[in-house]
């Protein structure tokens, strides 16, 4: 069943057969992303003491923080993937870029990734691989060293994103776009700014996402639930800056087609002020928030007092509303 491309909260790559399932798969080694991903923790961990210098420590944060914040946050995540605001396709080219040199992987293999576990995760059950149940070290391995081959897998259809030639060559060439950055960056500071503003931002990238992810499906406040779906979020307030917002994942499952996603007072969203910034620029339009989405019927309201993230035995239910203040 392809989902319909106006539903806001539809997993827009992900062509659903009759069959397939989340469930019944396998874990097995990916060596490409275990050798890169390997590779850079080793680079930041050995040369990282060896190489560090305040102007490159400070590259690192300044380089972490903008990747993150253009390229994962709003480029792949809010953009490319959900499709929660439109802009110039130059702009979306550019924000793609950023993405690509966060280091993760290709523009392809993250929709896929992220739709394959966004559809999982609404079902009633999946494998313990896309609701990270294993105990950490072990999700850690599976996450950034494998990957899962299910038996009856879904479908993907990338549409325009995939007849796209310049992500065609992302897709091909995304470790190499740390070349020409390396290249820059030892022009500028030599081998520390090499080190930290590659080996060491692309590892904290990695294992950021993969940290910042485990928990945000296993512990931590909420205040939404999803009915019918075997894996509910949990946000991580104190990601929520260095994850430009992302961390509010409680938020982002509820709505999952919406840019703005810290939607509580006091939530900080670094990327849906970045697309603000772009609409006040006339380089982003139809962003959609909650407002514009229309009630899901799906959808609880809870109050949670426990870090557990445990609903109380009687939620209050206030289907398909917005948190008071919003």
């Amino acid at each position: 069943m392809t989902p319909d491309p106006h539903d806001p909260c539809a997993v827009n790559s992900l062509v659903e057969s009759h069959g397939c399932s989340p469930v019944e798969g396998r874990v097995v080694w990916d060596p490409a992303h275990s050798v890169w991903n390997g590779a850079m923790l080793s680079g930041a961990l050995i040369l990282g003491p060896l190489t560090f210098n305040w102007p490159a420590f400070a590259v690192f944060l300044f380089g972490t923080g903008a990747a993150l914040l253009l390229g994962h946050s709003v480029g792949f995540h809010r953009r490319l993937i959900h499709r929660s605001f439109d802009c110039p396709l130059w702009l979306e080219h550019f924000l793609v870029w950023v993405g690509t040199a966060v280091g993760m992987s290709g523009p392809f293999w993250m929709i896929r990734t992220h739709d394959l576990r966004d559809w999982a995760q609404r079902q009633p059950d999946c494998h313990d691989y896309l609701a990270h149940r294993r105990p950490m070290l072990v999700d850690a391995w599976w996450q950034m060293h494998c990957r899962l081959e299910l038996a009856r897998p879904p479908a993907f259809d990338l549409g325009r994103v995939g007849r796209d030639r310049f992500y065609r060559f992302l897709e091909r060439t995304w470790m190499l776009q740390q070349a020409p950055i390396a290249l820059g960056l030892y022009l500028l500071g030599g081998w520390p700014f090499v080190v930290w503003g590659v080996c060491a931002r692309v590892s904290a990238s990695v294992v950021g996402h993969w940290f910042v992810g485990h928990l945000a499906h296993t512990r931590g406040p909420q205040s939404w639930l999803v009915d019918g779906s075997g894996v509910q979020a949990h946000d991580v307030p104190w990601a929520a800056v260095p994850t430009m917002g992302e961390a509010w994942h409680n938020n982002h499952h509820a709505w999952p087609g919406s840019a703005r996603i810290g939607l509580h007072p006091g939530q900080a969203d670094w990327g849906y002020r970045f697309i603000q910034l772009l609409a006040a620029l006339g380089l982003a339009w139809n962003i959609r928030t909650p407002e514009t989405m229309g009630a899901r019927d799906a959808l609880r309201s809870v109050l949670v007092s426990s870090a557990s993230g445990e609903p109380p035995a009687r939620p209050g239910l206030r289907t398909g509303a917005l948190p008071s203040g919003s």
